[in-house]
């Protein structure tokens, strides 16, 4: 048997201890989690404690000395992160975006790299080094402007939408810049050999993945839901993510791209709901991961030696691609509030940064100390993203979200449903049925596969998922609906999703199917607003139908159903409320007792 080696798993539980202080931590602060990350790299990283345990061994457990370890696997924070966004969008949307995307997109990079291309030319620097710098610098940190906005709840602003759109872009611009400095490495020059072998591949892994997915995912994951096992759910999403980030990766594209790719082909499906929900909590810990990796990596060494130098780089890259994104944010007519919070977001540089400048200089396109100097500078503008986030957040208006923007968000975001439908069988479809006649928008819930399927053909807004989740309930929207209608025939789930939607929201009017009297009685002791019995239903029924096949004239029977059953409710809802009131004074009565008694004298032995 193998000897047990703990330093193997070093890295790991530092990460998992750090996470569970930053983040409650942060919250309670209410600062970004991302500053404590990043903050929690630099201390413990190589170049902080790590280059301090050399001297105090005793501190070599609590530093991340193999930074390179974690790496691989922080990157898939970036990945998650990319693929839950894709999620929130559709290929309509993505059409209708495509003004900015590629207009404000090509814009912002091209004269972002003119500018500092220039700039590096009066420093001195080649022009073919000149130009690598300036392509490399223009793009922007997509794993950090995201979450920045997300956590500030700025992403669906006109704003936080154009960041987006200009990030997509830039993605998209990865594999032409690396195909550049591949060729401006190569002394003689096969241009045909270098689009073979660098764009062919490129296409070719985008194309795989689109159309792969639009055959392959849906079915897969109708397969999976049916088997029912939550294990094998959380499998087929982290396949789909990963499978597809690593297929782009090796197409010579970024891997967000690919696993963003994915999330868009699976937002108009079934299972959109439940994916999100399964998705979030390794998309927290693994951008929390790429945080710390990326504040680990920052090398203070290089910063102290040249501290003017070096910062001074940072703010000048900044501040030509604060101009140059706010210039083109004024030409495509956005107000200057929108401008500025755009610029201030797209101004520090980004992840892609380094790749480019090490395939660079590994090509002797960029001098080896040059893109050392470079890569310290970008990776300090990047810290400055929580900063600069918080001045765009002051320096924005209340009315910037409501400008005429396409939504970055999904329609049922931007319009909630009225009611939330939980078990869409045979009483849910006549509840949706009634709803409809009435133009009430609703959406369903079901844990039924097959039924999702057939519903979701129909057109019926019907999403696969467990409702007894809150997280789940959250992401459907209930915290802005009016109202959430359980026809579940399971009595403990129906007692479950009351129970946790009444915790959620307290003003929520909920109504249940209820199997009986005694069931009704405990949804409403569970805070229902109303329980309606299946036996007393039925009764009723019997009785309308018995009455007018004997002559009773109509409005009198339905009067008298209509008082009876105001009858059952009166008795159900004071029979939960005597049972609570009932439960709170024998409580009372106890504690009174309890409190009337004299203590037991302690034995000779007790004595302290």
């Amino acid at each position: 048997m193998a000897s047990f080696e703990p330093e193997q798993y070093k890295e790991t539980l530092i990460f998992l201890t750090t996470a569970g202080v930053v983040v409650p931590l942060f919250r309670r602060l209410r600062i970004s989690p991302i500053l404590g990350f990043l903050g929690a790299g630099v201390l413990l990283g190589p170049y902080g404690l790590g280059a301090v345990s050399q001297k105090f061994s005793w501190l070599s457990p609590f530093t991340l000395e193999d930074v390179e370890q974690i790496t691989p696997v922080a990157e898939f924070g970036v990945v998650f992160l990319l693929f839950m966004i894709g999620l929130e969008l559709s290929w309509e949307r993505l059409v209708l975006m495509r003004r900015f995307v590629f207009g404000f997109g090509s814009l912002q990079v091209v004269g972002s790299a003119a500018a500092l291309g220039a700039a590096a030319l009066l420093f001195g620097e080649e022009p073919i080094s000149a130009a690598v710098l300036g392509f490399a610098l223009a793009l922007s940190s997509t794993a950090i402007v995201i979450p920045v906005l997300a956590e500030a709840k700025r992403l669906a602003t006109t704003a936080g939408r154009t960041v987006f759109a200009v990030l997509l872009f830039q993605d998209l611009m990865v594999a032409p810049l690396l195909f550049m400095v591949s060729m401006l490495g190569i002394r003689e020059l096969n241009l045909s050999a270098a689009i073979f072998s660098t764009l062919v591949p490129a296409l070719a892994g985008l194309s795989i993945v689109v159309v792969g997915g639009r055959l392959v995912l849906r079915p897969l994951f109708h397969h999976v839901a049916a088997a029912g096992s939550t294990e094998f759910f959380v499998a087929a999403c982290l396949l789909v993510v990963i499978g597809t980030a690593v297929l782009t990766a090796m197409s010579g594209l970024s891997m967000g791209l690919g696993a963003f790719v994915a999330g868009v082909l699976l937002a108009e499906t079934e299972y959109r709901r439940e994916i999100e929900v399964t998705i979030e909590p390794f998309k927290g810990l693994l951008l929390g991961l790429f945080f710390v990796s990326v504040g680990a990596s920052l090398d203070l060494s290089q910063v102290l030696a040249a501290p003017l130098w070096t910062f001074g780089l940072a703010l000048g890259l900044i501040i030509v691609k604060f101009c140059v994104a706010w210039m083109v944010a004024r030409i495509l007519r956005l107000s200057p509030p929108v401008s500025t919070e755009t610029a201030l977001m797209l101004s520090p540089g980004g992840e892609f940064a380094f790749i480019i400048i090490a395939a660079a200089v590994a090509s002797k396109a960029v001098p080896a100390t040059v893109g050392a100097d470079v890569t310290v500078a970008v990776t300090l503008s990047m810290f400055l993203v929580p900063a600069l986030g918080l001045l765009a957040q002051r320096l924005s208006r209340p009315h910037v979200a409501a400008e005429p923007l396409e939504p970055l968000v999904s329609p049922e975001q931007i319009k909630a449903h009225d009611a939330i439908i939980v078990g869409y069988g045979r009483v849910g479809r006549l509840v949706g049925e009634m709803l409809h006649a009435h133009s009430i928008r609703y959406m369903a819930v079901d844990n039924d596969a097959g039924l999702v399927k057939r519903f979701r053909g129909d057109g019926i807004d019907i999403y696969w998922g467990n409702a007894a989740r809150a997280e789940f309930l959250a992401r459907c929207g209930l915290g802005a609906s009016k109202a959430l209608i359980i026809t579940m025939d399971r009595p403990s789930d129906a007692e479950r999703i009351v129970r946790l939607a009444r915790a959620e929201y307290p003003h929520l009017t909920i109504v249940a199917r209820a199997r009986d009297a005694h069931h009704a009685t405990l949804l409403y002791k569970l805070g229902v607003t109303d329980a309606v019995p299946e036996t007393i239903e039925a009764s009723l029924q019997l009785s309308e139908a018995v009455l007018v096949e004997m002559g009773i004239p109509m409005g009198l029977v339905i009067a008298s159903i209509h008082e009876k059953r105001d009858e059952f409710r009166k008795i159900l809802q004071p029979v939960a409320i005597r049972a609570e009131a009932r439960h709170a004074v024998k409580l009372s009565l106890r504690l009174k007792e309890m409190s009337k008694r004299k203590p037991k004298p302690l034995a000779d032995d007790e004595v302290p």
